[in-house]
């Protein structure tokens, strides 16, 4: 809206200003988002997948978190020493049905894979460089 002249704020059009405050400050929301971003560890493992932890399977190189929410399963593999790139996988199979595996040189982490299991059990996999583990027929 244009005011006229002799009002106060005259020529000032408060569509646009508004619009650049809004876009300022969605910035800024994000930026202290990303510098207070997830902790690592099990808070991050929560923000990849949802539910609660069921199961931690360990190995000498890494670590596999299983996470179950309703009648989906997640998984995701974290190396003993992040930051360097190396080959990670995780994978999750229902019963009866393909794996669904995430695999690739990773620095933090493979995954999430999530997969609908219904009440089927589950066989988990991770793998960090040459070291793995396989949990079995688990959550039956």
């Amino acid at each position: 809206m244009v005011r006229r002249d002799g009002e106060a704020g005259a020529g000032i059009r408060r569509g646009p200003r508004r619009r650049f405050v809004l876009a300022v400050t969605a910035l800024l929301g994000t930026g202290l988002l990303v510098i207070g971003g997830p902790a690592v560890g099990s808070a991050q493992a929560a923000a990849l997948c949802g539910g609660h932890k069921v199961r931690t399977l360990t190995f000498a190189t890494g670590r596999t978190v299983v996470y179950k929410s309703r009648s989906y399963v997640c998984a995701v593999t974290y190396p003993k020493r992040g930051g360097a790139r190396q080959y990670m996988s995780v994978g999750v199979q229902a019963r009866g049905n393909r794996p669904v595996v995430d695999e690739g040189r990773y620095t933090h982490h493979a995954g999430p894979v999530t997969v609908h299991a219904g009440h089927r059990c589950v066989r988990v996999t991770g793998k960090v460089g040459s070291r793995s583990v396989s949990s079995g027929w688990i959550l039956c």
